[in-house]
């Protein structure tokens, strides 16, 4: 390592190390740092000042060499032990306080201070100095900066540092855009124009930029001035920056903008050596994700595909980020359709104990029906009921009783709810979803009674033609907003009263700060009227965040909801069972394979090409179930992703197979236009992520990874990798690979899928 390396560590050690006494060092300079980098017009003055003693720090000769010298005698002071060194430490924070202090008592402790440090009594000789300290204060900064900056580039032996563009002291990462737009604020700032106008986006013509800043058209108002004027003073100001490659003013006032590539390189690597990729982790909520809602009793269909795909993907974006979430399926397991079974079940086994309630022994603890049989029953029971009243109140009955809590019906049920769950936990993990609670509106029923009295006694619920309703209007609605019913007037309950039942039982056991359902979009008014009511009789807190996501339909391509080829609804068992036939023809077509893992992959790309073939699509739209494009390894699809993994995986494999060690390389300086692309794509992770978590949104990151993939495959088809002379070109292209893999997959197991070692 340099000599002049070594010497920066040892000092920066010495200041950086552990210990109760060194976190409060790191305080000390850390708030002495952010009272420098402030806000305001008097902290704009003061960052002049500071800039104009850096600039005299900087120059040459005699004077700026022991100006030198009282830096590196003021950090080692800083580093020392013992009483003398404890004073000097007194000193220095005393100096770095009224630097930063304001009023009257701070002008006081100024003077005092520079009395002690310099026994100068003349105020133009103590003026002086004050402004030689702040340069010092300053440059003391600039020299840790620095020192991290070296180190970071020298191999990444120091981690804890955080180059100082990107973070400060091993804080967290901010995002590229909003570095690049600090960059552009602080350029109008120094032209005379307000910093609100820096705002930088991704450029909407990459033909012509890579970045793009529009404020100047919004300042032309403001100053009275033509936006290409505005444009050209701001691009002037960052003709000497560091984040831009170049910066041009293009008529009538746009600032077109590409990143430089090596200050790119130092975000990317940066980014590889961070935990989640420089993720920040925001406060840490109680989510309560509500998804999957099947009945029981009934098979899983492509209706409930949705629910169940898109409710996985968001659970695990949320964990992702920090938070504790939970997933519950809340099943459908107390209604009509429970009556309809026991009567049918009574008509063709009448013998059964159950019905029996003189019975008083114990019930059979095997159900007397299997899963296939249910499956029939409910079906049939349905159908009769419709066709036959003396059948249909027979089944109200036995849901009554049911409800009622006779103990043969209670029995019974706890049989139908067993076989029912089982085969659910089966299918619901051939898709790759699972739940933390396994609860249903079942589990509500016992508090629904003083939830009905609470709206009575808090004047929440009145009576509306026999019924218990919640008038849930308000003020600025513009359209029709019916009430909430609470009761119907034969005094029976909706699905009304058992969400929030289960709103007021999840608040009082989890206490969640947001809670997201997922449902088909027809029942957006549903969910409006029911949030209302929650927020208005007080279930939930002032700021408990209430989330719908409604879903559109999955559709054949006839444009109609997806059936079977005899016009029924499909099973979903049988829609996955296809989707991994057609994938495993093409895998044994393409290459010979073990059977065992040549079906092993196909199920693990057939599930990639389902999930990400619903999750491309924004949720609330309906879409087209290809099964052709779905399944193809080209394109926009879960199977073209994979591959890109696998591509990458192979690439490194290979490298290992050399005696290269991918995790001992750091990344290089793109040498191509393709790498700079791929390291502008590697950069939209944190962002995007952000984004699928404020809005809800996983297709989000379904249409960020296929933007990676492409550039990457681009990089791929331009760059000899494996067969570059360079060793050290080599290094910084495999150094890329592992970042990109690591992305990619870190996205796709937010989406609820993984990728084979080969395909």
């Amino acid at each position: 390592m340099p000599s002049d390396i070594i010497g920066r560590l040892v000092i920066v050690l010495s200041i950086a190390g552990n210990g109760k006494k060194e976190q409060s060092r790191q305080r000390e300079v850390k708030k002495a740092s952010v009272s420098i980098t402030g806000n305001g017009k008097k902290e704009q003055s003061r960052q002049r000042e500071v800039k104009k003693a850096s600039v005299s720090i900087a120059g040459n000769g005699k004077k700026e060499q022991s100006r030198q010298r009282e830096v590196k005698k003021a950090s080692v002071s800083i580093a020392g032990n013992g009483k003398k060194e404890q004073s000097r430490q007194r000193e220095v924070k005393k100096a770095s306080v009224s630097v930063a202090g304001n009023g009257k008592k701070e002008q006081s402790r100024q003077r005092e201070t520079e009395k002690q440090v310099t026994n100068r009594k003349n105020k133009q000789q103590t003026e002086n100095k004050q402004q030689t300290e702040k340069a010092i204060g300053i440059d003391l900064l600039s020299f840790l900066e620095e020192t991290a900056r070296c180190v970071v580039q020298y191999k990444g032996l120091w981690t804890d540092f955080v180059c100082p563009d990107f973070g400060f002291f091993g804080g967290e990462m901010e995002s590229i855009l909003e570095l690049i737009s600090k960059e552009v604020r602080n350029a109008f700032v120094s032209a005379g124009y307000d910093e609100k106008l820096g705002n930088v986006t991704v450029s909407n013509r990459p033909d012509l930029c890579e970045y793009q800043c529009n404020g100047a058209m919004a300042g032309a108002k403001q100053y009275h001035k033509a936006p290409i004027m505005i444009a050209d003073e701001v691009a002037k100001k960052l003709a000497d920056s560091d984040v831009f490659e170049s910066v041009e003013a293009v008529a009538p006032g746009f600032l077109n903008m590409n990143i430089d590539s090596e200050w790119l390189t130092g975000y990317v690597a940066q980014m590889a050596d961070s935990d989640k990729y420089g993720l920040v982790t925001p406060k840490k909520q109680t989510i309560i994700v509500d998804y999957g809602g099947p009945n029981v009793a009934k098979p899983l269909h492509v209706g409930h595909l949705r629910s169940a795909v898109i409710g996985e993907s968001i659970k695990r974006i949320c964990r992702y980020l920090g938070h504790e979430t939970i997933g519950d399926i809340h099943l459908g397991d107390w209604g009509l359709q429970m009556g309809l079974i026991m009567t049918e079940l009574k008509e063709r086994k009448p013998q059964l104990p159950y019905f029996d309630e003189s019975f008083e022994g114990e019930y059979p603890t095997e159900a007397p029906f299997t899963i296939a049989e249910l499956e029939e029953i409910y079906p049939t029971a349905s159908g009769k009921s419709k066709e036959d009243e003396a059948y249909k109140a027979r089944a109200m009955e036995a849901t009554f009783k049911l409800q009622s809590g006779v103990r043969g019906y209670r029995a019974l049920w706890n049989h139908i709810i067993a076989v029912s769950v089982s085969d659910l936990k089966r299918n619901y993990a051939n898709l790759n979803v699972d739940f933390d609670l396994w609860k249903g509106e079942s589990d509500v029923q016992d508090i629904i009674p003083g939830m009905v009295q609470y709206m009575k006694d808090g004047g929440y619920a009145h009576l509306d033609d026999g019924a218990l309703v919640v008038d849930v209007k308000e003020e600025t609605d513009t359209k029709e907003m019916p009430p909430c019913m609470i009761l119907k007037s034969d005094g029976a309950s909706l699905y009304n009263t058992t969400d929030l039942a289960t709103i007021m039982d999840r608040m009082k056991n989890y206490n969640p700060d947001k809670l997201i359902y997922l449902t088909d979009k027809r029942q957006d008014l549903y969910f409006e009227q029911v949030f209302r009511c929650a927020r208005k009789t007080g279930l939930v807190k002032d700021d408990t965040e209430l989330v719908h996501i409604g879903f559109g339909t999955v559709n054949g391509k006839d444009g109609k909801p997806f059936k079977t080829r005899e016009g029924g609804v499909m099973r979903l068992e049988y829609l996955i069972a296809d989707i991994n036939e057609r994938m495993l023809n093409r895998i044994t077509e393409n290459r010979d394979m073990d059977e065992a893992e040549a079906e092993e992959i196909s199920k693990t790309v057939g599930l990639a090409a389902i999930k990400y073939g619903d999750l491309s699509n924004q949720a609330a739209k309906d879409y087209i179930f290809d099964v052709d494009k779905f399944t193809s390894s080209e394109g926009n699809t879960g199977p073209y992703i994979l591959y890109t993994i696998v591509r990458i995986k192979s690439i490194l494999n290979k490298y290992e197979s050399q005696g290269g060690n991918p995790n001992n390389v750091k990344i290089a300086k793109p040498d191509n236009a393709s790498g700079k692309t791929l390291m502008k794509e590697l950069v939209g992770f944190v962002p995007t992520i952000n984004a699928a978590f404020d809005e809800v949104a996983p297709h989000k990151i379904c249409a960020y990874i296929y933007a990676l993939a492409n550039a990457f495959n681009g990089f791929y088809h331009e760059t000899k990798i494996l067969s570059e002379p360079d060793e050290s070109k080599k290094e910084g292209y495999i150094a890329l690979l592992v970042l990109t893999k690591g992305i990619l997959e870190t996205c796709i197991d937010l989406l609820g899928f993984e990728a084979p070692d080969k395909m």
